[in-house]
């Protein structure tokens, strides 16, 4: 019991440090779609507290879907490419580092949700439908 009781101070120590570090910048290399995007060291960047509509027929739920997640990417390329940002790490999913995203200081999930590219998902919440009537 003594063991745990020293341990557990080091550990959370050890992620308030992981939480505490500084924001890394990168240029965007490649936009893969409406809310995931590849820098140029290879790292692919999920951006945090959104979602944009699938583009590829497995993942989507109807036709509607696609065109809007091709209409979202494009969006997201003429933002992003060839930018440098500011990534914020937040955690991982799906191989992807999920990060809060800053471009000459506004913050891109912010920007993709005002032009209806994408729209706000927050953790622990369900999907939003892209195919429904109501927006």
């Amino acid at each position: 019991m003594s063991t745990i009781a020293f341990r557990l101070p080091a550990s959370c120590a050890a992620l308030l440090l992981i939480a505490a570090a500084p924001p890394d910048q990168g240029r965007v290399a490649y936009v893969i779609d409406g809310d995931t995007f590849r820098l140029e060291n290879g790292e692919r960047i999920r951006i945090a507290g959104i979602d944009a509509p699938e583009t590829q027929p497995g993942q989507a739920r109807c036709r509607a879907e696609i065109a809007l997640g091709k209409a979202a990417t494009a969006r997201a390329r003429t933002l992003l490419d060839g930018r440098t940002v500011t990534i914020l790490r937040v955690g991982r999913s799906y191989n992807r580092t999920v990060a809060r995203v800053r471009l000459a200081g506004r913050d891109v999930g912010s920007d993709l949700v005002a032009t209806g590219a994408a729209r706000w998902w927050p953790r622990w919440q369900r999907k939003p439908d892209w195919c429904g009537r109501a927006r």
